[in-house]
């Protein structure tokens, strides 16, 4: 039995209380939460591991509900251009070029850049090569819930991705059967619907059937852009959301990505059917997407958790930038300081996370029973002082460099800002030669109205 005891922090458990100790510790036991609080200490053993956190913030890791792995080595590819030049003539290329070595690199980085930003369970929105990010997850120590990006048709698909909805269907189902509940349990497999631009109404539907006899979720691009909400009302005259409606795809394990384009029906659709929203800030505006109806959600009781998106739309993995984003945009856009609060911003990176990811009973709180995915901030340092309002600093004043330390099922992951799964410096090397590599093999030129000199 391994033990570690972390005492003296200020600790904020985001259980259902949302009860925070000014002076707490908490003990884990192999990969459970066994005390929080005020922990007795009878209960820790003397050759337990002992750490003091004093002056330092303990609280539940971050759930980053929408990521791409494949795309962490195109971070720069794709800057200031519209989405669909964004994705048919950037990242397709880009991601269709790949082999598994390409694919293990990149998954890899990301998992570090996700655990120096304090995330301890992201969502993956789907990549070809699956078995790559199961190794990178598991070396990594992360907790996942892993999707393949499922396309059937579509215009200006590569070449390589040519599949047929029987050959979709049949490749997700042997890689749940293969990966569910691998790597320490860390690992969770999802099925993946790209967008509505790429996927038959027999796709999605049977993914929904699939998804409900698996018992796991769907993770889908709805709603992102107005040109989608045009194209799905060719389909029977229904915007995006209601033509899945009309499908019966719409449920609980359905997680809705960026959901920019809804109106007061659609949202009424969500909150019915219990649809889960992954909003993700800096990616919608760096990609112009626009502002989704977020305190709209929220108050109507809809699940809305905080996600980075990849590489090349957003360039940072750092879900504290995109939850101080996720309350300006919005105080912004309705010109009320109150409508989304800084508790409400952390409930969105944690217990909602967890929410969306169908992992709430055993993630995105620190309370006994729980797994012990935690993460460690640190705010002495001059953007973060003084500290009137942790809660409020944690928000709008830090950012990932305060996460000091990240904990994933009961084992560190990063300690006093040090990777200690892998060697972080050989990785930035491969990272380098990689990333060049694929940029050459897809063909992709940049421009810029800079002017290079040699």
């Amino acid at each position: 039995m391994r033990q570690l005891f972390i005492k003296n922090c200020f600790l904020i458990t985001m259980n259902e209380e949302k009860e925070v100790y000014e002076n707490g510790s908490i003990l884990i036991e192999n990969n459970i939460i066994k005390a929080v609080g005020h922990v007795d200490e009878n209960l820790i053993d003397e050759d337990a591991e002992i750490y003091d956190a004093k002056g330092k913030i303990l609280m539940p890791g971050f759930v980053n509900t929408h990521v791409h792995l494949s795309q962490q080595l195109g971070r720069g590819i794709a800057d200031d251009v519209t989405l669909l030049t964004w994705l048919r003539e950037r990242i397709w290329p880009y991601e269709s070029s790949f082999d598994y070595d390409d694919s293990l690199i990149s998954s890899t980085a990301c998992c570090v850049e996700l655990i120096k930003s304090g995330v301890t369970t992201f969502l993956e929105a789907g990549g070809q090569y699956v078995d790559a990010m199961v190794e990178a997850v598991d070396k990594t120590g992360i907790r996942a819930c892993l999707t393949k990006s499922v396309m059937d048709n579509g215009e200006g698909l590569p070449k390589a991705w040519d599949k047929t909805c029987e050959e979709e269907l049949d490749t997700q189902i042997e890689l749940f059967e293969k990966y569910n509940n691998t790597c320490d349990e860390r690992v969770k497999i999802w099925f993946g619907l790209r967008t509505i631009f790429n996927n038959s109404d027999e796709l999605i539907v049977r993914t929904k059937e699939l998804a409900d006899k698996y018992k796991t979720g769907i993770h889908m691009h709805i709603a992102e852009i107005a040109d989608e909400i045009d194209f799905a009302k060719t389909r029977k005259g229904l915007g995006t959301v209601e033509h899945l409606n009309e499908l019966g795809i719409l449920g609980p394990n359905l997680l809705a990505v960026h959901t920019v384009w809804l109106n007061n029906r659609e949202l009424d659709l969500f909150r019915l059917n219990d649809v889960k929203v992954s909003h993700n800030p800096a990616a919608a505006m760096k990609v112009v997407l626009g502002f989704a109806s977020i305190p709209e959600m929220l108050h109507k009781g809809i699940p809305v958790s905080i996600g980075t998106d990849g590489a090349p739309s957003n360039n940072r993995m750092d879900m504290m930038r995109d939850m101080y984003l996720t309350s300006l945009i919005h105080k912004g856009r309705t010109l009320n300081p109150e409508v989304v609060y800084a508790e409400q911003i952390l409930e969105m990176a944690t217990l909602n996370g967890a929410k969306c990811a169908l992992l709430e009973d055993i993630i995105g709180s620190l309370e006994v029973g729980k797994k012990a995915d935690m993460i460690i901030l640190n705010g002495n340092d001059i953007h973060s002082l003084p500290m009137h309002n942790p809660i409020g600093n944690i928000v709008y004043s830090m950012s990932s460099q305060n996460v000091e330390s990240t904990i994933c099922n009961g084992k560190w992951l990063m300690k006093e800002r040090e990777i200690v799964v892998l060697d972080e410096a050989e990785l930035l090397e491969k990272v380098k030669v990689q990333a060049e590599k694929i940029r050459k093999k897809s063909g992709i030129k940049l421009e810029s109205k800079f002017k290079f000199v040699k």
